[in-house]
């Protein structure tokens, strides 16, 4: 009976995640562009990858544990999309190394990060209902907070030192969180199938 309401808990808070990982892609990607930020361009499709991910949480939820497994696997490989595109976009930069807008890159982290935040919060207390699945959502909420803060401070570093070099720092930094999720969720996905064998 618990684990029925912890696994309907489940499907409504990454139903919601999914929700609103998809509606903040468009509009911090919107900015990224305008401005030509490596780091909110790499959150952006983040968000993306994180509407995916829950997406994908919410079909295989129920299934067998070694078909999670399968699907933690998949999820962990989605999570080297954002860092992938981080290093395009930063590669790009350094071509052209001006400095974003300040305000528009630390106002739109901060949007971001109040929808992480909140994501995050609805995720914490389930991260361990399904294994690999709700790990990986939550950890994608978790690690994009964290973006979200260096975001924020990359744009009050700019606007005292005019470079692109806090944006660029932070989108490889972004890149690196990227990796070390999908290494968890790997490892994760990895238990499962043994536990499943």
């Amino acid at each position: 009976m618990r684990n029925d309401l912890n696994q309907a808990a489940l499907k409504h808070a990454v139903m919601q995640v999914a929700l609103l990982n998809f509606a903040w892609f468009f509009v911090e990607f919107a900015v990224a562009r305008h401005i030509g930020s490596v780091s909110l361009f790499a959150d952006s499709i983040d968000f993306l990858e994180d509407t995916c991910v829950n997406f994908l949480v919410l079909v295989a939820l129920g299934w067998s544990a070694s078909r999670r497994a399968s699907v933690g696997t998949l999820l962990a490989i989605l999570l080297l999309v954002p860092a992938a595109a981080a290093a395009w976009m930063a590669w790009r930069k350094f071509q052209s190394p001006l400095p974003p807008e300040v305000f528009a890159l630390s106002a739109t982290g901060a949007g971001a990060l109040v929808v992480n935040l909140y994501c995050a919060w609805l995720l914490v207390r389930l991260r361990n209902v399904a294994g690999s699945l709700s790990r990986a959502a939550f950890l994608s909420a978790r690690n994009d907070a964290f973006a979200n803060l260096a975001i924020i401070a990359a744009g009050g570093a700019t606007l005292f030192w005019p470079s692109a070099w806090p944006d660029l720092a932070v989108g490889i930094g972004i890149l690196l969180m990227n990796l070390d999720a999908a290494r968890e969720v790997l490892i994760a996905a990895r238990g499962e199938a043994d536990e499943a064998a």
